[in-house]
């Protein structure tokens, strides 16, 4: 019984000296000066962060009732203290090696970074941090921090031009047995000035905390260049960053602008510690969509005036980030688009970020696809961002591809088009084409569609690689720093065109009630350049194109837009009717010069003739146009007509030295000798009996 009454003695001693002991320690805690602690936790941090550290403001501990964190503390748990930790003034300094960077307590140099000197020595500025410890946490070796909150900040972050930046801390080697659990973050006012060598970039932005809004806790606007263009934007998020619990979406409103560009964006993300759930909607609009490539990065085509609104989705890893614009409607000029795209960066090994999608359009205007290949007006140009470059005195668009960035992204695109209009009514349906871009090689397979009762179909290459000794661009340089030079293309085209029914391709014909008939035509060329002038004028193949029956007049040519043709029509019969039998016409081109082969045409009063060549480099014309009699009529096809000129100025003069009316049958046929290339467009035909038929028939 003593013994008994002798160990109770002895624990209760010893319980008495374990309270004791932790209640001296709660006094030292509470009554300790943690400021003298600084010296000791700045240096730590330092070796720890690889980079300067300093808490120049007070350093405080206090004791206050468990948080709930993510769950509620209940039973013995929730009668311990927390620790709340108060820290003020901190700063944390630029790494002393970063791009030949000197130490930031030292003066720093202008010549360390490529968009200008640096201009502060902090990459942060915190005014106050505060947090508060779960205590039993640590017997696990486990910070585990409910809140960790910020107030009044200021973030510096720079990418240099080697790809480097100020923002990534010296990671340890050595595996350490703790590890942190930070549930929450809480942002109020603050500064972020970000400067990027690469994307040559300058932009700050102005953060503040919003008491009365029930969906954001803070507000922003930002402002500055990016790729030397002026950029601004606001927007709201929410105050509170949850990290654990990842099903808690984090709300996002944000428009931004650059130069005529303007986005916004909708919506939250539901996991923002791995940003891998994006869930928005956006809508953008603009002066062209290749304005876009600064801000995404994203290879689109030159285009007018467009808007787009539709659903964005991403997620977002650490080796590939996989992006979905689904659903989408919009404009292009006064075109309709929808559709979708898939977007990947696909970072893993050499490959390229990809765009896949499909896009259709019910009404597509001719006048929207001017600005693809630079055939839109100095006005229109002018309006999309780019420079007044066309000149006036030519005809066909000089305005360059940007082949540099082909390389940057692979594509596969598809697009379809119920009808495209022009602003003289074409009959043009069902528009189809896919767009491959691989390696810098655009290829459309193929460009068909349905007109006026027949099929066009092209298959066209624009290779801008670079490979295989394609000339360099001198003109236009490049925006992005890592590419210095861009290629020309290699072109390849080939073009057919079937059925096509003179009475469906003019439909003011209909009423004349006069026999038409068809056209039928094939083309292959091959070409150099890097804008559709300078592929024209390097251009080589051939050119070959047959009407059967028809009916020709100033009316006709007018509609389909043929300007010279009118002229020379006007000129041969006055402003009439002519019953067109057959018209073959086959060209030569070698290097941009265009060399008539054979180029016909039968009508009911005369046979005609038409020899010389038209040089597209110079976009000049020399043809000689040999009009031949069929019968002793009084006509005014007396006499060779010569067209000169240019393609915006043609002239027609008449060679007044021959002034010999011609009779019937004064023309020898056996110039048809060459037209074993015309032969395939004559067997596409309705019949051998036909107009061009019964020509080549006579000529064998």
């Amino acid at each position: 019984m003593k013994i008994n009454n002798k160990i109770v003695r002895i624990s209760l001693w010893l319980m008495l000296g374990v309270i004791s002991l932790v209640a001296i320690f709660v006094v030292i805690v509470l009554n300790m000066d943690w400021n003298r602690a600084k010296p000791w936790l700045n240096e730590r941090t330092s070796e720890a962060l690889g980079r300067p550290f300093s808490i120049r403001g007070n350093l405080a501990l206090s004791w206050e009732e468990p948080h709930s964190g993510p769950e509620t503390v209940t039973g013995w748990r929730g009668k311990i203290p927390w620790p709340h930790l108060l820290a003020q003034d901190i700063h944390i300094g630029l790494p002393p090696d970063i791009a030949g960077i000197a130490h930031p307590e030292k003066p720093v140099p202008a010549s360390a970074s490529a968009s200008g000197p640096i201009p502060a020595v902090n990459m942060a500025q915190i005014n106050e941090v505060s947090f508060s410890l779960n205590p039993l946490a640590l017997l696990e070796k486990k910070l585990d921090i409910p809140v960790l909150r910020f107030q009044d900040s200021s973030l510096f972050l720079q990418r240099y031009a080697d790809g480097s930046n100020n923002w990534t801390f010296k990671k340890n080697t050595t595996s350490s047995p703790w590890r942190l659990e930070l549930h929450r973050v809480v942002l109020s006012q603050g500064k972020v000035h970000y400067i990027d060598a690469i994307r040559h970039a300058d932009i700050s932005a102005d953060i503040d905390s919003l008491s009365t809004d029930v969906d954001y806790g803070i507000s922003w606007k930002l402002k500055g260049k990016l790729y030397g263009e002026a950029v601004t934007g606001s927007g709201k998020a929410g105050a509170i960053l949850s990290l654990q619990n990842q099903t808690q979406p984090f709300p996002i409103l944000a428009q931004l602008q650059m130069g005529q560009t303007k986005v916004s964006v909708e919506g939250s993300v539901t996991r923002p510690s791995e940003l891998a759930a994006v869930n928005m909607q956006l809508k953008i609009s603009g002066n062209s969509m290749a304005r876009l490539y600064p801000l995404t990065g994203i290879v689109l085509p030159e285009t007018p005036a467009y808007s787009t609104a539709g659903h964005l989705s991403a997620t977002l890893g650490k080796i590939d980030n996989h992006w979905k614009y689904e659903k989408f409607t919009g404009k292009v000029g006064s075109s309709d688009l929808a559709g979708s795209l898939d977007y990947q960066t696909r970072k893993g090994g050499k490959l390229r970020p990809l765009l896949q999608g499909n896009m259709r359009s019910e009404v597509l205007q001719s006048i929207d696809l001017a600005p693809l290949v630079g055939a839109d007006s100095n006005a229109s140009k002018i309006k999309r961002g780019t420079a007044a470059v066309q000149p006036a005195d030519k005809l066909l668009p000089v305005e360059s591809f940007h082949t540099e960035r082909w390389r940057s992204i692979d594509a596969d695109v598809s697009l379809s088009a119920a009808k495209l209009i022009r602003q003289k009514v074409l009959p043009i349906h069902k528009l189809q084409t896919r767009l491959i871009m691989k390696d810098g090689v655009i290829t459309m397979l193929p460009l068909s569609f349905e007109l006026a009762g027949g099929q066009m179909q092209a298959h066209i290459t624009l290779d801008g690689s670079g490979g295989d000794g394609n000339k360099v661009k001198s003109k236009e340089m490049v925006q992005d720093s890592n590419i210095a030079q861009a290629p020309a293309i290699r072109a390849k085209m080939q073009v057919t065109a079937r059925h096509v029914q003179l009475q469906k391709f003019i439909p003011t014909l209909a009423a004349s009630k006069l026999t038409v008939g068809e056209i039928n035509a094939d083309a292959r060329l091959t070409a150099t350049g890097d804008s559709v002038a300078e592929l024209l004028a390097s251009s080589n193949g051939e050119l070959s194109s047959v009407i059967n029956h028809g009916s020709v007049s100033k009316l006709l040519l007018e509609e389909m837009g043929l300007n010279i043709g009118n002229v020379i029509l006007t000129r041969l019969a006055g402003d009439k009717q002519v019953k067109l039998n057959c018209m073959l016409a086959d060209f030569s081109v070698t290097n941009g010069q265009m060399n008539a082969r054979s180029f016909l045409i039968d009508t009911d009063e005369a046979l005609i003739d038409i020899t010389g060549s038209i040089n597209l480099q110079k976009e000049d014309l020399n043809l000689t146009i040999k009009p031949n009699s069929k019968g002793l009529r009084i006509l005014s096809l007396r006499a060779p007509l010569y067209v000169r000129g240019t393609f915006l100025h043609p002239q027609v003069t008449v060679d007044k030295t021959v002034m010999a009316m011609r009779a019937g049958g004064a023309i020898g046929l056996a110039l048809l000798s060459p037209f074993a290339a015309l032969l395939p467009l004559i067997n596409t035909g309705p019949a051998q009996e036909s107009g061009c038929g019964s020509l080549l028939k006579t000529a064998k």
